[in-house]
């Protein structure tokens, strides 16, 4: 098992990519903190999930508050001994012409998606620092390179959790500790199950591979990152986009 032993923690861990990720380090013998907002299905998900095989705890955590961030990785390293890695995947959309946009849409899609990235990598940091070990992997998109029409918040946060991805890759690599991201294409997830069938197959058509993407494939590649077969792997944006990107360049 790849992360037998390791304790992992995943934010926005009660749905989509987030899931996936639990699932797929639980499998390869991890204990996973499932970390979600409280009104969120996480609770419930956790204890479905104990067991099979490593432990799933869950911790509910607002990721726009540096004092429920600490709680979280603090709180964790208590229960569990470690804090391992950390996939910061919380995260939310939103859409409008940048002239449309309302400060306060632009600011809490940008205040979710990177500073919350910002808080709960921090956290983990320090804890990975007094260990002397550990692996943060954030999550940003394939608009974390790339701009796209409506996405002026989104696309601003994501570009911004690319690049910070590299910055602490630079900080933390002495103390022993690798930092990356990992930008997905438009992935199959519960977020798309309502879009008009028209609406899919014009995102199909985005990517060179022909199809949408799956959570597992993205929880693959966070899985790599997370693991000792990434020892040498820090500062990198690692796209899981089916040619998304490609098809931009």
């Amino acid at each position: 098992m790849r992360l037998k032993g390791k304790n992992i923690i995943v934010t926005g861990g009660a749905s989509g990519i987030g899931l996936a990720v639990v699932q797929r380090c639980l499998q390869e013998g991890a204990n996973v903190v499932l970390a979600d907002i409280a009104a969120s299905d996480g609770a419930a998900r956790a204890r479905q999930l104990d067991g099979k095989p490593g432990r799933c705890l869950f911790i509910a955590c607002d990721v726009t508050s540096s004092e429920q961030a600490d709680h979280l990785v603090a709180t964790t390293a208590a229960q569990l001994g470690s804090v391992d890695a950390v996939f910061n995947n919380a995260g939310i959309g939103g859409s409008a012409p940048a002239v449309e946009m309302a400060d306060a849409n632009y600011l809490r899609i940008v205040d979710i998606n990177l500073n919350g990235v910002f808080r709960v990598a921090r956290a983990a940091l320090r804890q990975m620092y007094r260990q002397g070990a550990g692996s943060v992997i954030n999550c940003a998109s394939i608009l974390g390179t790339l701009g796209q029409s409506g996405t002026v918040a989104y696309s601003a946060a994501k570009g911004g959790v690319v690049n910070m991805t590299r910055t602490l890759a630079i900080e933390a690599a002495p103390h022993g500790v690798r930092v990356n991201s990992v930008g997905p294409g438009y992935i199959d997830t519960p977020l798309l199950k309502d879009m008009p069938q028209e609406a899919r197959q014009a995102l199909v058509k985005l990517h060179p591979i022909g199809r949408l993407g799956r959570p597992e494939e993205v929880a693959n590649a966070v899985l790599f990152l997370a693991s000792d077969e990434a020892s040498f792997v820090t500062g990198a944006y690692l796209l899981v986009d089916g040619g998304y990107a490609a098809g931009k360049s």
